[in-house]
């Protein structure tokens, strides 16, 4: 097989080494092997007259703005010359294939493939369906069996209105009549008053049986039209099923051992939408294909941002979660040695918690950074944990509100459930007033300001944060600027809400202030620490009612 796609580098790498390991796809810094490769593809991208595809950087240009995640994989072929393979995430210009770029692992669009057959048949349902939907004569009958439903239950009311009514003017006229009449003249007004009740509710009867026969002659006609729309629904929906389940057993990824597995397989029959079009899948599938030894990778994002995320045009990001880690993880990357994992490392070892406050029912903390505030998933270590150790006499839920891992700063423990109670009462109630510090990586158009971005979890790449108007919950915050120094912005954030990385989307967003924090490692780069801290607080001690305020420095 001819490695077509293999590019040699094309610069002086000699002063490079290798990577020990393979690049961990969730969390990386860019090998410069990477960089280098990563540049030959922006350059490409910056001056290529192959394709047409509005990534929103020139405002001359039309049509939908659409970025894109490209990703490079630095690889050695057989003979031992490293090179680099250059791949795009879902379509390109509307097109699977490209020049220079690896293919998609299973192309569904190519002529005569079974997925275009198949998708003929299913346009072909739906074309049946849609001349059915459309046909005259099903609308006339089914708009003359509504009418005639409309009419029925009017008619079928007004006769019953009109019982209720001759009932009470029977009544009426039995009441004056009565003390008037003999005994046998009473018998034959009971009598004739009896007969009319009878032949009322004898007209309701028949009414009613002929409503029921008229409209069941209408709807049967309608049936006609409706089983054959239903019918044919349905055989849609199994070939669809069926085609569905084809493609999952045709989308095979390879690993360095040659070994196929499906999306069906991985997934379980039912993946998430687009997976395995990301580019990292594509990247080590070909590699693994045409014998090439992986040595790093890297993927970044190129053009507008969309908006609802926070995705930086050139900045480096790690491979989505939910579409690429039961890929690469459960199969693709098996038993390559690959960077440590840093989300079951324990990033808090050999760091103190340090006690700013302390009394009889509660305590104030500075949190060091990377460090959990309640248990991870694999990680036990936190404050949670180190303050329970500490104190094992107290009682309650202990935290009352919590950081951010990578966020330092101030936060507040109850020793008691009551004294929780209380704390708790006063961040329900936004009585509690806090500012945070940050050092943003740029310069500000303003000096202060407020910003208002609803926020939801990404359900495809957590722990990351949306902008979402339909679903997120509010998030707002107020900000101003306190020093500008060498390019860098430090401002004061003073959070209304308390979101899930509120401020670092805030901070970073193109509809915030579209400036990362320095070190976000989620929405800006990766640096020696996030620079956010919990500054200041002010809240009222629960026993004494004392207002209390308390501040700790940033140590950046």
């Amino acid at each position: 097989m001819q490695n077509q796609f293999f590019q040699p580098f094309t610069t002086d790498i000699s002063g490079i080494s290798l990577p020990e390991k393979f690049t961990f796809p969730f969390y990386y810094q860019p090998h410069p092997l990477s960089k280098i490769a990563a540049s030959a593809l922006q350059n490409y991208l910056e001056t290529q007259t192959d394709f047409e595809h509005n990534f929103g950087l020139d405002e001359t240009q039309t049509g939908l703005i659409i970025g894109k995640m490209f990703g490079v994989l630095v690889c050695q072929n057989e003979e031992g010359e490293l090179g680099y393979l250059w791949a795009f995430s879902g379509k390109l210009a509307n097109e699977n294939h490209h020049n220079y770029f690896v293919p998609t692992v299973f192309d569904m669009l190519t002529e005569n493939s079974f997925f275009r057959k198949e998708e003929e048949l299913l346009n072909a349902y739906n074309r049946k369906i849609e001349s059915l939907e459309k046909n005259s004569d099903y609308h006339t009958t089914l708009e003359n069996f509504n009418q005639s439903k409309i009419q029925a239950e009017s008619e079928l009311q007004q006769q019953k209105t009109r019982i209720k009514e001759q009932k009470i003017l029977r009544d009426e006229k039995r009441n004056q009549l009565a003390p008037t009449l003999n005994e046998e003249d009473l018998q034959h007004l009971n009598f004739e008053l009896s007969e009319e009740s009878k032949q009322e509710s004898i007209l309701l009867k028949k009414m009613t049986k002929y409503w029921k026969l008229t409209l069941q002659s209408l709807e049967e006609k309608v049936a006609v039209f409706t089983n054959e729309i239903s019918q044919l629904k349905e055989e849609r929906k199994a070939k669809s099923s069926q085609l569905q389940q084809k493609l999952f057993a045709e989308y095979s990824f390879l690993n360095q051992y040659k070994e196929k597995k499906s999306l069906g397989e991985i997934f379980n029959d039912n993946p998430p939408a687009g997976a395995g079009e990301c580019a990292a899948p594509k990247l080590l599938h070909y590699a693994f294909q045409h014998n090439l030894k992986p040595i790093c990778m890297a993927e970044f994002w190129w053009g507008q941002s969309p908006n609802s995320e926070v995705r930086q045009h050139k900045q480096f990001y790690p491979s989505c979660k939910s579409k690429c880690e039961p890929i690469l993880m459960g199969h693709m990357l098996q038993d390559l040695e690959m960077d440590e994992n840093p989300f079951i490392m324990n990033h808090a070892e050999g760091k103190d918690i340090e006690i700013v406050y302390e009394d009889e029912v509660m305590l104030v903390i500075n949190k060091p950074t990377e460090f959990l505030s309640v248990p991870g998933k694999t990680i036990s270590d936190s404050v949670y944990a180190r303050i329970a150790a500490k104190y094992p006499e107290s009682t309650g839920p202990l935290i009352v509100h919590r950081l951010d891992m990578s966020t330092s700063g101030i936060m507040l423990i109850a020793k008691n459930e009551a004294t929780a109670v209380q704390l708790q009462s006063q961040f329900i109630n936004r009585t509690i007033k806090k500012r945070y510090v940050a050092l943003l990586d740029g310069l500000l158009a303003q000096s202060y300001g407020y910003i208002d971005l609803p926020l939801r979890v990404d359900l495809d790449d957590r722990p990351r944060q949306l902008v979402c108007d339909e679903h997120g919950k509010p998030a707002k915050t107020k900000w101003k600027t306190i020093e500008v120094k060498d390019g860098k912005t430090k401002v004061y954030f003073y959070p209304i809400t308390g979101r899930t990385h509120q401020l670092r989307v805030h901070a970073s967003h193109s509809l915030g202030l579209h400036t990362p924090i320095v070190g976000d490692d989620l929405y800006g780069t990766k640096a020696d620490r996030l620079h956010l801290h919990a500054e200041w607080i002010q809240f009222e001690h629960p026993i004494t009612k004392e207002v209390m305020e308390i501040k700790v420095e940033a140590e950046f």
